[in-house]
């Protein structure tokens, strides 16, 4: 990926300045946070808190109701449309499928940006679009119809376009929505690539934080009407309901067991259980050790080397 390269390359910074975001009502308040090139962060929150919102105040699609975003030295709103778009590359996640274009036609729009549209592209641009195309693993679609791709394959194509785009600036709202496990990873590899080897300021909501925040070196998580900004691992430690398996709990009548295992297993566990048992199980202790569940009901021990059997003893207490 041939992008951007150092010898032209200009610090780019993202800031939020005591900012109260919303429309007539307030979504977030007294927001601050800030990025830099060569950053990937993760927005992440639950639907409706705002995520798009702040996406859409950052492009100053909305105006902000109190304070100030500011990218690079520039106050958002003394931008124009033309300059926004010369500094932000966007992929919203439901965008309008132009007629009649190939992958090969979507992705070279992002080279429009830097000319008037009867204008040529150069062989260099051309180069670039097979290169992206070849990186998101579209390459044999090339000259296929938009309109007869797979949702995922169609999002990939529009996260083309904005990598073409050559912005110092790349925001993406829910990139990995329609995508398999495969192509998720993919496209975060790319975004983190972006972000190293071409110093690109790169910010994207998603709810796959699991996955996305192996990639991202901020969050931005939107609660309580409060942006909590930082690193992703003092984000995680701050905020236990990201990482606590409670924050899954669907089940209103469950009542927990002490599990002592490993984040993933226990999360596995938790999981299992609050599915499929409606009884008190507050006094049940699972350990995980040595490869195995050791269960201790009131004091009589039971050991299990699987879920299935796990489940068929747990449904024995009922």
């Amino acid at each position: 990926m041939n992008k951007n390269t150092t010898d032209t390359f200009h610090p780019m910074q993202l800031k939020i300045s005591q900012a109260d975001i919303g429309y007539e009502e307030i979504l977030i308040s007294g927001a601050d946070a800030q990025l830099q090139s060569g950053e990937v962060c993760l927005l992440i929150g639950n639907n409706g808190v705002g995520k798009t919102t702040l996406i859409r105040s950052v492009l100053y699609q909305i105006p902000l109701l109190r304070g100030m975003i500011t990218l690079g030295k520039k106050d958002v709103q003394e931008l124009s449309v033309k300059e926004i778009a010369e500094h932000i590359a966007v992929v919203f996640s439901k965008s309008a499928i132009p007629q009649n274009y190939t992958v090969t036609d979507l992705v070279s729009l992002g080279k429009y940006i830097h000319y008037p549209f009867y204008f040529e592209l150069s062989q260099e641009d051309k180069k670039e679009v097979r290169e992206t195309i070849e990186d998101l693993g579209l390459q044999q679609y090339d000259t296929t119809l938009l309109k007869n791709l797979s949702d995922g394959n169609l999002q990939k194509a529009f996260i083309g376009r904005a990598l073409t785009q050559n912005s110092p600036v790349i925001i993406l709202d829910e990139p990995t929505t329609h995508l398999d496990e495969k192509n998720k990873i993919i496209i975060l590899k790319t975004l983190r690539k972006l972000a190293r080897e071409n110093h690109k300021l790169i910010l994207f909501s998603s709810h796959d934080w699991r996955l996305a925040k192996e990639f991202a070196d901020k969050i931005w998580y939107i609660k309580d009407r409060k942006l909590h900004a930082g690193m992703v691992e003092d984000v995680l430690i701050q905020h236990h309901e990201l990482t606590d398996p409670s924050m899954f709990n669907v089940n209103e009548h469950f009542k927990a067991p002490h599990i002592t295992a490993s984040p993933v297993h226990k999360e596995m566990l938790y999981s299992l259980l609050q599915k499929n048992s409606t009884a008190d199980l507050s006094h049940l202790s699972f350990e995980f050790r040595d490869n195995r569940w050791n269960i201790d009901v009131k004091g009589s021990l039971y050991q299990c080397e699987s879920f299935e059997e796990i489940l068929s003893l747990v449904k024995t207490f009922h």
